[in-house]
């Protein structure tokens, strides 16, 4: 009966399903990702979109490096633009927050205790001189940029304990523990260098030497302190991924440099660069009034985004006595009058913010849901009393410095 016993639970035990890792070509940090393994295009691209043209840009003050992963090339003395020459592990997408899908790696799989990752390298990826991309570029790349970046990749990848090659095409990390989920995100978004290109060169180096990249674009003609343009790798292995199909159009990218947004400013309404950014709510107001608007040859456009919004506030100290009396913050909130302000001020530019996550499904602009209760009443006596029971909202006016209290919190 003991051999008997031992037979069953032997066969038991091999018969028992081993937990999948499996290898996917997109992940997202909670459920699955938007596009399926045989999406052709991101939704938002024109795949048919034609090749060709030249689109010009400004660039702010000068340049010194085309290196953007060290702490000069991240600040004001990196060139515009040098992202554009170097490629990355997976690609994020512009429609679906936290989530990528491959590109340099044509899979991934994430450990079931999220311990570790691993990607699979596609075979045909190469460098623009068509030296094949390998583990060991991978490798050098992840440990560079920790040891030798911009220190912000130091903070960054400080739970990865190490990168090793586990095949041909395949490079693993494994992390401290598996509390951080959100890692293989983070290590997706990893540039590849090339390892060949950089011996016996400094990484910190302060000068305008070439790079070398395996990006949708290189670097053609450099005009110290004044442009710098890139052009279209004619043929550039990825243009077919279904990450980069319908993007990356134009064939020559120049950006020009003006010492300040001022005159960078009356460049864009003297035609010098084709698109600008405004962020300004008076020099929206005011300083687009020209002939070239009104001919026509420019366009002034809104254009709807839904990507969650940052703040702007005042903070308390709260170390002071005074600012510990939550009556006392809010009546100074009640106290400054956001519609007088964005009228005469901003013209009436700015939407003042009632979340932490504004523009965003995570923003909270009504009653908690029964499952959010769930969450909340565990804490109920340590949280606002008005959560369980009243919509947040600040206080508005009339603009004519008078408070409108509906709908607010008396506290």
């Amino acid at each position: 009966m003991k051999r008997s016993l031992s037979i069953a639970l032997a066969f038991l035990l091999l018969s028992l399903p081993a937990i999948a890792q499996t290898a996917k070509s997109g992940i997202a940090l909670h459920g699955d990702p938007k596009y399926g393994p045989d999406f052709q295009h991101f939704d938002y691209v024109n795949p048919d979109a034609p090749k060709g043209g030249e689109l010009h840009m400004e660039g702010i003050g000068t340049f010194s490096t085309l290196n953007p992963y060290t702490l000069l090339g991240h600040g004001s003395d990196g060139a515009a633009g040098a992202g554009l020459v170097f490629e990355t592990l997976m690609a994020g997408t512009a429609d679906e927050p936290e989530s990528q899908y491959g590109w340099v790696a044509e899979s991934i799989t994430v450990a079931p205790d999220k311990k570790w990752v691993s990607f699979k390298l596609r075979p045909q990826a190469k460098f623009h001189d068509g030296s094949p991309i390998t583990p060991e570029d991978v490798i050098f790349s992840f440990e560079t940029l920790r040891d030798k970046g911009h220190p912000f990749y130091q903070s960054y990848y400080k739970d990865v304990v190490k990168a090793e090659k586990t095949g041909p095409y395949e490079v693993k990390f494994t992390f401290r523990d598996g509390t951080n989920t959100e890692l293989p995100l983070i290590i997706g978004q990893l540039p590849v260098l090339s390892k060949k290109s950089w011996e016996g060169k400094d990484f910190g180096a302060n000068n305008l030497d070439l790079i070398m990249g395996s990006g949708p674009y290189e670097v053609v003609k450099i005009n110290p302190g004044q442009s710098i343009t890139y052009k279209l790798v004619k043929d550039w292995w990825a243009k077919d991924l279904p990450v980069n199909r319908g993007r990356f159009n134009f064939e020559t990218i120049r950006f020009d440099y003006y010492r300040d947004m001022t005159v960078a400013h009356e460049g864009f309404m003297a035609g010098q660069y084709d698109f600008k950014q405004e962020s300004a709510a008076k020099i929206w107001a005011l300083n687009y009034e020209s002939p070239a608007l009104k001919q026509g040859n420019i366009n002034k456009d809104m254009i709807r985004n839904y990507i969650p919004q940052g703040m702007q506030a005042f903070f308390y100290n709260m170390r002071r006595p005074i600012f510990k009396d939550l009556k006392v913050r809010q009546a100074l909130n009640y106290a400054f009058d956001f519609e007088w302000t964005n009228k005469s001020a901003a013209f009436n530019a700015y939407k003042r913010l009632n979340s932490y996550f504004e523009n965003s499904e995570l923003a909270g602009h009504c009653l908690p849901t029964p499952a959010e209760l769930k969450l909340l009443e565990p804490l109920r006596g340590k949280i606002p009393d008005e959560i369980f029971t009243q919509e947040f909202k600040n206080p508005t006016t009339n603009g004519r410095r008078q408070l409108n209290l509906r709908g607010c919190w008396r506290g």
